[in-house]
Formats: structure tokens, C-alpha cells, sequence
């Protein structure tokens, strides 16, 4: 998008990425209903949905995710929802992500990865999936 964004809309939309901040679910789920794009995406490439995640508010990623948000997403630093949620050790967005197809493998770091890397065993095990056998 080339041209400018006046200053009424940047202030709306920060508004919306501090909703997704604070866990604000019913509200943010409200806008996004109205048409507010479930997608929508700051500067830094974070969704509304990875700042759930990142911020732990399991019930804002439900939200999400049910009106269309997509998991897969990856912010600018390769990112994932899955791995902010695993990172923040949020157990209930993490299943919220995996029962909606996201990939523990998927984004740089990947969820599993950044389990690994901050020595979160209860996040390793959520990740792996239920024992086989």
C-alpha cells in the first residue's frame, strides 16, 4: 500500500493491535465481525493474533481463530503465533493453535524450536502431540 494512512486510521488501528495486547476478546471480536480484516498486520509484521499469543490471552486466540485468523502467519522476524504462545508458556493458546492445524515446525525460530531453546519441557511435550502407541 503506497499511499499515506491519515492519522485518524494509524490511531484506530493501534487501538485494534492494543486490543489483541490486553486480551480485550469481546470487543476486538466485535470489530473484527463489523470487518475489521482478522488479518491485519503492524509494522513489524506481528498479526492480531501473534499478539494474543505473545501476550497469553488464550481466550482472544480462540476468538480469532474462529472468525478466520490464519496461524500460519509469520511476522517479520519469523514468528509464528504457535511459537509466541509456546514462548509465553500459554498452554491453553497453544492447543487453541494446534487444534486449529498450526504447525509446531513451521517459522524461524519454530515453536518446538523455541521450546527447546528456553528449556520449556511442558511446551516440548504440548508440541509433540498426544503419546502413540
Amino acid at each position: 500500500m503506497s499511499e499515506e494512512l491519515d492519522a485518524e486510521t494509524l490511531a484506530f488501528a493501534h487501538r485494534m493491535f492494543d486490543l489483541a495486547r490486553d486480551g480485550a476478546t469481546d470487543e476486538l471480536a466485535g470489530y473484527v465481525d463489523a470487518g475489521l480484516p482478522v488479518d491485519l498486520t503492524n509494522d513489524k509484521g506481528d498479526t492480531l493474533l501473534i499478539l494474543a499469543a505473545y501476550h497469553a490471552h488464550p481466550e482472544t486466540v480462540a476468538a480469532l481463530l474462529a472468525r478466520g485468523a490464519d496461524h500460519s502467519r509469520t511476522n517479520d522476524r519469523g514468528q509464528t503465533a504457535l511459537a509466541a504462545a509456546a514462548f509465553r508458556s500459554s498452554g491453553d493458546a497453544v492447543r487453541a493453535l494446534l487444534a486449529a492445524g498450526a504447525d509446531p515446525h513451521h517459522g524461524s525460530p519454530s515453536a518446538v524450536e523455541t521450546a527447546h531453546f528456553f528449556d520449556l519441557p511442558e511446551m516440548l511435550a504440548l508440541l509433540a502431540g498426544p503419546p502413540t502407541g
